[in-house]
């Protein structure tokens, strides 16, 4: 026997109104779906496209990124080559692609490269320009500016006033700073200039003895000490030399 002929009679309406009632639930929300779709239907098709083609530009952007800065690296290598080749006018060539590149290093070193082709060339206006355009960039990394300035200031040495040289340079002058060699040279012969030998000594004598300072500038620097009548060697071995572990006891062991 059926299932439902078990049921009692009174139970068999309640059933049919339940699957009415679920089936007018299920047309009100048919019904309400068609009217959201007919109402924000376009503005959602829209927000999946504005999402889908933002996430197309993101990838292009980034493969055209990389696909810029393998180009950039073929292009700079290609100058240097030419450098390495002494044809300057190839590496001058090859490098004005990267004079305006979005890649803030290939621009800076294009721009610090094409200053020592214009210096090598006899060009000096030409590179003391560059050298400055490269100082004065804010955008670029310190690193550069910093080099930019130095090449700047040793290409137009002879016509600056020692002032403008310790103006320039003597934040790099310090021991410790990357540039302080060559810094630390032109400061210290533009206090010579200006006749202050008490800055001038010291000043080569700790550009002797710095290690990190390049060998030639070294030498040079001893030498000037020496002529300042420092003694940068016997400086550098009393720096060197022990201190006493206890001065009392080695003072006591001396009068005995």
């Amino acid at each position: 026997m059926a299932k439902d002929e078990d049921k009692a009679p009174e139970e068999q309406p309640d059933r049919q109104e339940q699957v009415f009632l679920r089936e007018v639930d299920e047309a009100v929300r048919e019904d309400q779906l068609k009217n959201f779709v007919t109402r924000y239907g376009i503005w959602i098709f829209a927000a999946i496209v504005i999402g889908l083609g933002s996430l197309a530009s993101w990838i292009f952007y980034q493969n055209s990124q990389s696909e810029d800065s393998g180009i950039r690296s073929e292009e700079y290598v290609a100058a240097v080559d030419s450098i390495r080749q002494e044809n300057l006018d190839g590496a001058a060539t090859a490098l004005t692609p990267l004079m305006e590149a979005e890649q803030v290093g290939y621009r800076a070193a294009a721009q610090l490269l094409q200053a020592n082709i214009a210096l090598e060339k006899e060009d000096p206006e030409k590179a003391i320009a560059g050298y400055g355009k490269v100082a004065a960039d804010e955008s670029l990394p310190k690193p550069f500016r910093d080099l930019a300035l130095i090449r700047q200031t040793a290409a137009e040495f002879d016509s600056l006033t020692p002032q403008q040289v310790v103006d320039r340079l003597k934040s790099l002058a310090v021991p410790g700073n990357p540039w302080f060699g060559s810094a630390g040279e032109m400061v210290a012969i533009s206090y010579l200039n200006m006749e202050k030998s008490d800055l001038a000594g010291p000043l080569f004598a700790q550009l002797a003895k710095d290690d990190s300072v390049p060998a030639t500038i070294r030498s040079r620097a001893l030498q000037m000490a020496g002529v300042e009548g420092i003694d940068a060697v016997e400086m550098d071995s009393d720096d060197n030399k022990p201190a006493p572990e206890n001065a009392d006891a080695a003072e006591g062991e001396s009068k005995e």
